[in-house]
C-alpha cells in the first residue's frame, strides 16, 4: 500500500495522520485549483474547503495506491470548484434575469455607510491593538492586511520565507483577538 493511502486510511482512527497527508499533497492541489480560479486568495479557500471535506470524509477512502489517494482528494478539490462555478453562474444569471445592475455607491454614500458603522471607532480600537503587538507581527499584519499584499511579496519585504510571513499575520490576528475586551470586541461587531 502506498504511503498516501496508509496515512488517508489510519487517519479514519488516527485523525493525526491527516496531518502527514496533508502536508504531502497539499501543494499539488493548491497548484491544480489555482491554474483553475482567477484569484490566490480563492484557490487558497477552495483548497481549505477541499480539505476539511477530504477529513470529514476520509474514513469512505477504499484505495491502496497513492494515485488513488490522489485521485480521490482531487474529485473533492475538483468538485469544491464545480461548486464555486456553479454559485457564481446562478448569481449571475439571477442578476440578469432580474434586470438588476450591482449599485455604486458614491463618496457622499460611503462616508455615510463609514459613519452609520462607526468605521472610524472600530479602526481605532484595531490600531490601538495592532500598536502593542511585537513590531515583526504589527508590520506583517500591515502588509498583509491593510495594504493587501500577497504573502510572496509580504515574505520578501520582511526578508522571510512565506511560510514564516504567513506565520507572523496569524499570530498577529491571534493575538490581536485575544487582546480584545469583551467590550472592545462588541464594538467591533456593532453591538450597543
Amino acid at each position: 500500500m502506498g504511503e498516501l493511502a496508509s496515512l488517508l486510511r489510519a487517519s479514519g482512527d488516527e485523525p493525526e495522520l491527516f496531518t502527514r497527508f496533508y502536508r504531502l499533497t497539499a501543494e499539488g492541489l493548491l497548484r491544480f485549483t489555482a491554474r483553475r480560479v482567477p484569484d490566490p486568495e480563492l484557490a487558497l479557500d477552495l483548497v481549505a474547503e477541499s480539505f476539511a471535506r477530504a477529513f470529514l470524509k476520509r474514513k469512505s477512502f477504499r484505495g491502496s495506491t497513492d494515485a488513488e489517494a490522489q485521485a480521490w482528494l482531487y474529485i473533492i478539490g475538483r468538485n469544491e470548484l464545480a461548486s464555486y462555478y456553479r454559485k457564481a453562474r446562478v448569481e449571475q444569471r439571477a442578476i440578469k434575469r432580474l434586470g438588476v445592475q450591482a449599485p455604486v455607491a458614491g463618496i457622499d454614500d460611503l462616508e455615510r455607510i463609514e459613519q452609520l458603522a462607526d468605521l472610524a471607532g472600530r479602526r481605532e480600537v484595531l490600531r490601538g491593538l495592532v500598536g502593542s503587538l511585537p513590531e515583526a507581527q504589527a508590520v506583517a499584519l500591515r502588509l498583509r492586511i491593510i495594504e493587501e499584499l500577497p504573502y510572496p511579496e509580504v515574505a520578501q519585504r520582511l526578508g522571510i520565507s512565506e511560510p514564516g510571513a504567513r506565520t507572523r499575520v496569524a499570530r498577529g490576528l491571534r493575538a490581536v483577538a485575544d487582546a480584545l475586551t469583551d467590550e472592545e470586541a462588541e464594538q467591533l461587531r456593532g453591538a450597543n
